[in-house]
């Protein structure tokens, strides 16, 4: 189950639960979408994949155990460990590959 994180691990904006801004890599990275194109141009800087939107956890429960209810999305927030400089040489390498052939 996704974590759902509360940030963007980039520029530290929120993303809550219901954001239609959030990106993920499949690692769960989670970037909004400004920094995940902008900034990232679809490139994860911890794994190299790409990025796509976050799903958003139903807030009302439909089923018995399921939803933000039963599973509420993380509070921790979580900052990239890569400085900026690091960032852009790992983005320059890669971002003219595909997602699908990194």
């Amino acid at each position: 189950m996704l974590e759902i994180r509360p940030n963007c691990e980039l520029c530290d904006c929120d993303l809550p639960a219901n954001a239609t801004n959030a990106m993920i890599c499949s690692y769960e990275c989670t970037y909004c979408t400004d920094c995940a194109h902008d900034e990232l141009k679809n490139v994860c800087p911890k794994c190299g994949g790409g990025f796509v939107p976050r799903p958003i956890r139903p807030a009302r429960t439909w089923r018995e155990g399921l939803g933000l209810e039963s599973h509420p999305a993380s509070k921790k927030r979580v900052h990239s460990k890569f400085t900026k400089v690091e960032i852009a040489a790992h983005v320059a390498r890669i971002r003219d590959i595909a997602p699908e052939d990194r």
